[in-house]
């Protein structure tokens, strides 16, 4: 059976723990899914979470597989000079593509909001002097989270808001940022309306699609563990919801993660 046009899973973490036990399975199912490529993102905790995307950038087979690297907005407390240091180090590494996540989770607020604000205009500002994309991270704080993007002029390196939560008006502040929007499996949720809404809204080139696995499988995986075969449905659910062929879709959402990314 055809499986249509190639998927990029813009953001996953299949370096993870959750996969150690069947990581090559998970791999070839995404490939026989028709997933290309995934970038699969490092910054799960601490700086030195990092080494475990690393080690993966550079795959080409079954998958070919980049890596993002930063310092996750749970642990931006952690963010120091040191920290600093050795996070501009990394993106200086084999096979990475972009900076992040960081960004701002006003939600948890597992570091204060002060430092989460302090490491993420930081980040930017890396990523500004090594010219590499954003990947951000925002929970309950879009307003505070696009006003540090203009402040940081980030802009001159563009990125991605990942697994995008909020409504249509928030997607507009961070398109007339210049930046890329990525839908995740939380499209397909029950109360998930108001994205759906914004979906619809998001011009086709600066559309994304990801799992954020192991986290957020969407229906009718949810509740299990989830995988980057799973963009599939992620793109299928948005060409339902947008009223667009899925090979429009998943063409557009690679082509512009090809582009985002110099993949």
């Amino acid at each position: 059976m055809s499986v249509g046009p190639a998927l990029v899973d813009s953001h996953c973490h299949v370096g993870e723990p959750e996969f150690d036990g069947d990581r090559e399975d998970v791999l070839a199912r995404a490939a026989a899914a028709g997933v290309s490529t995934l970038v699969c993102v490092g910054a799960t905790g601490r700086v030195e979470q990092n080494a475990a995307a690393l080690a993966l950038a550079g795959r080409r087979e079954p998958v070919a597989i980049v890596a993002s690297v930063g310092i996750h907005p749970h642990h931006a407390s952690t963010g120091d000079d040191a920290a600093f240091t050795v996070l501009e180090e990394l993106t200086r590494a084999p096979g990475v593509v972009a900076v992040g996540e960081t960004g701002l989770d006003f939600h948890y607020n597992f570091s204060p909001p002060a430092a989460q604000k302090a490491a993420f205009a930081r980040t930017v500002a890396l990523a500004r002097a090594v010219r590499l994309p954003v990947v951000v991270h925002v929970r309950d704080a879009h307003t505070a989270a696009a006003a540090i993007l203009a402040a940081e002029d980030a802009s001159a390196v563009g990125g991605v808001i990942h697994c995008f939560t909020g409504d249509a008006d928030d997607a507009r502040r961070y398109l007339d940022l210049g930046f890329h929007i990525s839908i995740s499996g939380i499209v397909t949720f029950k109360n998930a309306d108001p994205l759906r809404h914004a979906v619809k809204t998001i011009p086709l080139d600066r559309l994304l699609v990801e799992t954020d696995a192991p986290y957020l499988a969407p229906i009718p995986h949810r509740g299990r563990r989830n995988e980057p075969a799973h963009v599939r449905v992620v793109a299928e659910s948005v060409a339902a919801v947008r009223g667009q062929s899925f090979d429009e879709i998943a063409a557009a959402t690679s082509d512009n993660a090809r582009r985002l990314f110099r993949l």
